[in-house]
C-alpha cells in the first residue's frame, strides 16, 4: 500500500493581532506562527539552558503539589492504554512538588527514564506572576494559560472542543494534525475512559498497522505536520485532531484554549453521549429520519426552521439567551427523570 506523507502546516512570520483576527481565525486552518513568543523571558531563559529555565519557573512556584503523569520506561513515552486492555491506562497519576518534577526531568535520560509529564496546569494557580511577565501578544487569544512540562513523551491523536494556541517555551515538538472530518479514518477508542479526557485514535502514528486500520492511509493523506522550537506557536482550530511528540529530554509548552460560542454550547459532547441511548438503538430507517430532523432544527439556518413563526411563538427554537438555555436544561432534566 502506498501511503501519502503528511503535508507541511502553513507557516507565518511576524503575525500580529490584526493578521490573526482577520486572516488566520476566519480561515479555520492550522497555522504555525514562527517566533510569536520569542521575546518571552521564559523563552530567553530556555535559550540559555534548561537549568536557567528551571530556576526561572521556580521563581513563581507556590510550592503546592502538582498533578503529574508518570509511566515506566517500557511505554517509550507514549501515554496510552495497557496492551490489549482498554479498561486500564499504562501510566499513573501522582501529586508531587513542582521542584521535584523539574529535578527528575533534569536528571533523566532519553532511554532509561520514566515518562514524566505535568500537563495542563493553570498558570495563574500554580505559577502566579508568570502570565504577567510572559503575556500572549495576540489579544484575540482568550483563555487561561496552561503549562505543560515533560520529557520525551507522546500525546496520542485526540481533539479539543476549543480553539487552541500552543507556544513552545523549551525543547522541540512535532505536531501532526488531521481535519475534523477524518474521524472516520482515525479509529477512535472509547469516549468515556481516555488517557487525557478526550477520545483518542487507536492507531500508532509511528508504526500504523495498516492491515488492521486500512482507512488510516486516507487520514495520513489529509494530515499536516510541523516541528516547533522555542518561541514558535501553533494555532489548532476547534476540533482538529492532533498528535504531539516531544523531541527533547526537557520540554515546556504554554497553551491557551478558548471558545467563542455561548457557555450553553459547551454541552455539545453531552448531547452526543445522550444520542447514544436516544438515537443509536433506532433502526437505520428511523435514524435517517432523525438525521433529517437534526438538519432541519440544528444544522440549517433559521430561515428554514423558524422564519414562519413569530418570535413569541418559537419557544425552545427562539433566540438563544441564558434564560432560554436554563429553561431547556430544566425541561431536559424533567424528561430524563422519567
Amino acid at each position: 500500500m502506498i501511503v501519502k506523507a503528511p503535508s507541511a502546516i502553513q507557516e507565518r512570520f511576524d503575525v500580529n493581532n490584526q493578521i490573526f483576527r482577520e486572516e488566520i481565525l476566519p480561515a479555520g486552518k492550522p497555522v504555525v506562527m514562527r517566533g510569536l513568543v520569542s521575546t518571552w523571558p521564559a523563552v530567553r531563559a530556555a535559550t540559555d539552558s534548561d537549568v536557567t529555565l528551571c530556576n526561572y519557573i521556580l521563581r513563581y512556584d507556590t510550592t503546592q503539589p502538582v498533578d503529574v503523569s508518570v509511566g515506566p520506561p517500557s511505554i517509550m513515552g507514549k501515554f496510552f492504554y495497557k496492551e490489549n486492555d482498554l479498561g486500564r491506562l499504562n501510566f499513573a497519576r501522582t501529586r508531587v512538588p513542582l521542584s521535584k518534577v523539574l529535578e527528575q526531568l533534569h536528571n533523566s535520560d532519553e532511554i532509561n527514564s520514566h515518562a514524566i509529564a505535568l500537563q495542563s496546569m493553570p498558570i495563574p494557580l500554580g505559577l502566579p506572576g508568570f502570565e504577567r511577565d510572559n503575556q500572549m501578544p495576540l489579544q484575540s487569544v482568550a483563555g487561561v494559560p496552561r503549562i505543560w512540562i515533560g520529557n520525551t513523551v507522546v500525546v496520542q491523536t485526540h481533539l479539543d472542543y476549543n480553539d487552541n494556541v500552543a507556544c513552545v517555551v523549551a525543547g522541540k515538538r512535532r505536531f501532526t494534525l488531521f481535519p475534523p472530518e477524518q474521524i472516520d479514518n482515525l479509529y477512535i477508542g472509547p469516549i468515556e475512559n481516555t488517557p487525557g479526557g478526550a477520545p483518542v485514535s487507536m492507531v500508532s502514528l509511528d508504526e500504523p498497522d495498516m492491515a488492521r486500520y486500512p482507512r488510516f492511509a486516507e487520514a495520513l493523506a489529509a494530515a499536516q505536520v510541523a516541528e516547533l522550537g522555542p518561541g514558535d506557536a501553533i494555532y489548532i482550530p476547534y476540533a482538529w485532531w492532533h498528535h504531539v511528540r516531544s523531541l527533547k529530554s526537557f520540554n515546556v509548552l504554554v497553551n491557551y484554549w478558548w471558545n467563542d460560542t455561548p457557555p450553553a454550547a459547551s454541552s455539545s459532547f453531552n448531547c452526543l453521549v445522550h444520542a447514544l441511548i436516544g438515537l443509536k438503538p433506532l433502526s437505520p430507517r428511523q435514524r435517517d429520519i432523525w438525521r433529517k430532523f437534526f438538519d432541519y432544527y440544528i444544522f440549517n439556518n433559521d430561515e428554514i426552521s423558524v422564519a414562519h413563526l413569530e418570535p413569541g411563538e418559537r419557544g425552545m427554537l427562539g433566540e438563544k439567551t441564558p434564560e432560554l438555555a436554563q429553561y431547556i436544561k430544566t425541561y431536559l432534566l424533567k424528561k430524563l427523570e422519567k
